[in-house]
């Protein structure tokens, strides 16, 4: 995985790590949403999660909570602003409950991240394992 050498101590206070695996990433459609914050590098999340395919977007769900095996998901890490975390909790629809945005477990990363976790069930979404679209 690339990552910026100041990974986990460059970020000022003001601002949350945040991992980000579908739509958000670079490149993709609702990248731009990011502007203005600081990409720190690719990561994977310790292996306790799964992405499911909603259809135009991934799910991220603590696997134990399904009776699945965890994977370490794919994504990449980010360092977002309170004003950058207003708009993207709208944006996941946190306040409809369709995403909460908490806590996260990761493989090699020791600082807070958090993450959007689907609130939703995932029964008849067609699995992703670790990687959205196969971008990975």
């Amino acid at each position: 995985m690339k990552s910026s050498p100041c990974y986990a101590g460059c970020v000022a206070a003001s601002k949350q790590h945040l991992f980000i695996y579908g739509t958000l990433k670079r490149g993709d459609v609702r990248a731009p949403l990011l502007a203005g914050q600081a990409f720190l590098g690719e990561v994977r999340t310790a292996p306790r999660y799964r992405l499911f395919n909603t259809g135009s977007y991934p799910a991220m769900v603590e696997a134990e909570a399904l009776g699945l095996p965890g994977l370490a998901v794919v994504g990449e890490l980010w360092a977002v602003d309170a004003e950058g975390l207003v708009r993207l909790d709208e944006e996941e629809a946190v306040d409809e409950g369709l995403y909460k945005r908490r806590m996260i477990e990761m493989a090699d990363h020791r600082a807070e991240v958090q993450a959007y976790l689907y609130l939703q069930s995932v029964e008849g979404m067609p699995d992703c394992g670790d990687c959205w679209r196969g971008a990975c």
